[in-house]
């Protein structure tokens, strides 16, 4: 098969493209000292930026656990209430650089990966996290409980918004019992 420029060109533009999905957004720097172990288990949305995958879900959750080629299986879980039923995505991340910098790629679709940025991270108990994906359209406020405290909350996303988070696209997870 003759490569042509043309095909050569293609070649590099995709990879720049997959390459640009699994980058941090600028001046948002991914959490060190990070201890994937500790980071396993359950989390809920609290707010989140809404698009298509997870439009109209209540009850998110995201559950981490590791995988056998060392990195992390990802299980995402919401209800529609449209739908009357519930909706998972089965995903692997691996880490970009350092297993101990929070910056991870994800991919939920064959060899298509994207940012999981976790930028803000109590590190003394791993209750709550902040998440980024490749750009500032992507937004995850996650805890372990289904609530938390409107003073945590606060703080988190006053901080959030002087990241340059937009605000207005924030959507509140509704969390039933």
């Amino acid at each position: 098969m003759k490569v042509t420029v043309w095909m050569m060109v293609m070649l590099l533009a995709s990879c720049t493209l997959l390459a640009g999905c699994t980058g941090a957004p600028k001046n948002i720097d991914p959490v060190t000292q990070f201890q994937v172990e500790r980071y396993l288990g359950t989390w809920y949305e609290i707010v989140r930026q809404d698009h298509a995958f997870e439009e109209g879900l209540s009850n998110v959750t995201a559950t981490y656990s590791m995988r056998d080629d060392g990195g992390v299986a990802v299980l995402n879980r919401g209800y529609s209430a449209e739908d009357k039923k519930w909706r998972e995505a089965e995903g692997r991340a691996y880490f970009v650089n350092s297993s101990d910098v929070g910056h991870l790629k994800v991919s939920f679709f064959g060899p298509f990966y994207g940012a999981y940025v976790i930028f803000e991270l109590d590190k003394k108990d791993y209750q709550y996290a902040m998440i980024s994906g490749p750009s500032r359209d992507y937004f995850w406020l996650l805890s372990r409980t289904p609530t938390m405290p409107a003073d945590v909350k606060n703080r988190l996303l006053a901080q959030a918004q002087a990241l340059g988070f937009p605000m207005d696209k924030l959507i509140t997870v509704i969390h039933s019992k």
